[in-house]
């Protein structure tokens, strides 16, 4: 199973998920976003990296596929000096943020003129989710739902109801965030 990270950049995200039975990661980026935590203080098994808070990655590409306004004329990548963000016109003009490459100045943050791109998603190590998928049914696990003061983060049907801001994104995850849609601009 991929993490989002990997999923980007091997062209295995699915744009277009479809509902299922099956548990997926629910994250409430309305809650991430609110200011109640000054800084993430969840916790992650992801057992390859001792250090790693995997839910960074989750909320990039979560950003990326809700927030982001996919400008025509996109101020970020324009602002990044070595290349790290790419606009993919074939996925919908879908952000891409080469890890390898990024060098987490954040001068793509600084330059999104509707604030869309948080600094805290731009990191200078790379970090990775497995969304737990082989871990579950192990005791406090996710760790990261477990360890979330805040109740941002759950496991939620694909096929549960959803209100106007929840979404399926990609095949791991469900995410409420207050969409950005060009149609009602």
């Amino acid at each position: 199973m991929s993490n989002s990270a990997e999923q980007l950049h091997n062209q295995e995200f699915n744009q277009n998920p479809t509902q299922g039975a099956d548990k997926r990661l629910y994250i409430d980026l309305d809650i991430c976003a609110s200011g109640q935590c000054e800084k993430c203080v969840i916790e992650c098994s992801y057992y390859y990296h001792p250090d790693n808070n995997g839910i960074v990655s989750v909320a990039e590409l979560a950003t990326y596929a809700l927030i982001c306004r996919r400008c025509e004329e996109p101020q970020c990548v324009n602002a990044c000096p070595v290349e790290a963000l790419e606009q993919q016109k074939v996925k919908e003009n879908l952000l891409i943020r080469h890890n390898m490459r990024c060098v987490s100045c954040k001068s793509c943050s600084h330059a999104c003129p509707y604030g869309s791109i948080y600094p805290e998603h731009v990191p200078s190590l790379i970090h990775n989710c497995d969304f737990c998928i082989d871990r579950r049914n192990e005791k406090k696990e996710p760790l990261c739902i477990t360890t979330c003061p805040y109740g941002a983060l759950s496991l939620k049907s694909g096929s549960a109801k959803r209100d106007e801001n929840t979404f399926l994104v990609g095949d791991n995850m469900i995410v409420h965030s207050t969409h950005w849609e060009r149609e009602k601009a």
